[in-house]
């Protein structure tokens, strides 16, 4: 199964910016769908974004017109730009590959640590 590595957490105060990288283990963003998900402490794991591989995006209510999804194929990676970010964007951070059923088609990484806080 196509392995998957988050990268590019950390400590941010409210209003700043952070970039998450996706790297995958073969060329699995040009087949299928990126998406990015997080996992707040006592909370299920949310899609907060998804890129088709036409190049469509699919953003959640809770991060529209503040985090830009984007994939570069020949590099096997996507990317998670998070601007305006607020405390409740905290969270683990994983990215995954998806088919048109939703169904998910790599492991689940270790994911990124995001903490937002002043």
């Amino acid at each position: 199964q196509v392995q998957l590595v988050e990268s590019g957490g950390g400590l941010v105060e409210p209003g700043g910016s952070l970039r998450l990288s996706c790297t995958a283990s073969i060329s699995i963003f040009s087949v299928y769908f990126m998406a990015w998900y997080r996992q707040a402490p006592g909370k299920q794991r949310e899609l907060i974004a998804r890129m088709h591989s036409g190049g469509g995006t699919y953003y959640a209510d809770s991060v529209k017109d503040r985090f830009t999804i984007s994939r570069d194929n020949a590099k096997n990676r996507g990317y998670l730009q998070m601007n305006s970010l607020k405390p409740e964007d905290t969270a683990v951070y994983f990215c995954n590959a998806v088919d048109t059923l939703g169904r998910i088609r790599g492991s689940w990484g270790q994911g990124t640590q995001v903490t937002v806080s002043s």
